[in-house]
C-alpha cells in the first residue's frame, strides 16, 4: 500500500524522519497509532485538533503529528492546554503525558483540570518510570520495583491515576494497555468525543530502563506480561481482592455528565454582557469604577 493510499500518513509531518526517537519496541508508538486511528475515525479536521505535551518520552509525540501542537515544559501540558481551550473552546484539545509528567510535577494541574471539568482529553502513557531522564522511579513505579534512584526497591505505594481523576471530578475515565491496541483506540475515541475532562490511562512499559533493572526481558516479554496481568472490568468482580490487586483492570471505569468549564464560562460572559457595563464614575476627566462594598 502506498503512502497516499493509507490515511495514517496524512496525520504525520512529512518533514520528520522515521524511525522515531523512541527505543525499538516501545509502547508509545502503539498509543500514537491508536490516537491517529481514533481521530481519523471521528473525522476531525487536522486544523481543529490541538495536541499538547510536556517533557519526557511521551512528550515527543507532537513532534511527529501534523496537528496544532505545543511541546511545553515538564508537568505543564494541562496548564497550557487549559489556556488554549479557554481561548479556542471550539477546538478538540488533547494532551499526551507520561506518568511522571502528569501526576508528579504536573499533579496539581491534573487535579484542577479534572475539578474544573476542562474540555480536554488527557492521555497518560504509564510506563512506571522516568524513561528519558535516566530511569528514576516515578509515582507509578510498583512497590519493590527497582530504579536508578531506588536501587534496593521502591518503598512508595503506586499512584492510582484513574482513581485520582475520578475523585477530582473527571467525567470520563478509562484504562487499557498497549497490548490491547484496538480497545485503547476505542477508549481514546470516546474520550475525545466526551464534552468534559476525559482521561485514558494507557499502561505501557519501558524495557530500556525499568525492564533491564528489574530483569523483565525483551519488549515482547513485557508486552506479553500486559496481556497476562490484565483483566477486563466485566471479569474483575469475579476475582478475590488479592487477585484483583495484582491485575491491571481495563475498561471504562467512570462516565458521567457534568457542565464543561468553557461552556459555563461562555454563559457567564453572555450574562455579564447582557447586563451592561458596570456603572462608571467620571471625575476630573478620569474614568473610575466604584468600589464594591
Amino acid at each position: 500500500m502506498s503512502q497516499s493510499e493509507h490515511s495514517a500518513y496524512t496525520y504525520l509531518r512529512p518533514s520528520k524522519k522515521f524511525p522515531n526517537v523512541w527505543c525499538s519496541g516501545c509502547g508509545i508508538g502503539v498509543v500514537m497509532s491508536a490516537l491517529i486511528r481514533a481521530i481519523d475515525k471521528i473525522g476531525l479536521e487536522k486544523d481543529n485538533v490541538a495536541l499538547v505535551s510536556g517533557i519526557g518520552c511521551t512528550g515527543r509525540m507532537p513532534v511527529y503529528l501534523d496537528f496544532n501542537t505545543m511541546h511545553t515544559t515538564h508537568g505543564r501540558a494541562l496548564a497550557f492546554a487549559t489556556g488554549l481551550k479557554i481561548a479556542r473552546p471550539e477546538m478538540k484539545v488533547i494532551t499526551v503525558m507520561g506518568d511522571g509528567d502528569a501526576v508528579a510535577i504536573g499533579g496539581n494541574h491534573f487535579i484542577h483540570a479534572a475539578r474544573r471539568n476542562m474540555g480536554i482529553c488527557a492521555i497518560v502513557v504509564n510506563n512506571a518510570i522516568y524513561g528519558m531522564t535516566g530511569g528514576q522511579y516515578s509515582p507509578t513505579t510498583p512497590l519493590d520495583g527497582r530504579a536508578t534512584t531506588a536501587p534496593y526497591g521502591n518503598i512508595e505505594p503506586s499512584m492510582p491515576i484513574c482513581e485520582l481523576a475520578m475523585a477530582a471530578g473527571a467525567t470520563y475515565v478509562a484504562r487499557s494497555t498497549v497490548y490491547h491496541a484496538v480497545e485503547l483506540e476505542r477508549y481514546i475515541e470516546q474520550a475525545i468525543l466526551k464534552d468534559g475532562f476525559s482521561l485514558v490511562e494507557a499502561v505501557s512499559y519501558c524495557h530500556t530502563t525499568y525492564g533491564r533493572l528489574n530483569k523483565l526481558g525483551t519488549p515482547v516479554d513485557m508486552m506479553r506480561q500486559l496481556k497476562e496481568n490484565s483483566v477486563a472490568l466485566a471479569n474483575a468482580d469475579k476475582l478475590t481482592p488479592e487477585e484483583r490487586q495484582s491485575k491491571i483492570v481495563r475498561g471504562v471505569l467512570h462516565n458521567i455528565e457534568r457542565p464543561e468549564y468553557t461552556a459555563v464560562y461562555g454563559q457567564l460572559i453572555e450574562r455579564v454582557q447582557a447586563a451592561g457595563k458596570p456603572q462608571q464614575e467620571v471625575q476630573d476627566g478620569e474614568t473610575k469604577y466604584p468600589r464594591s462594598h
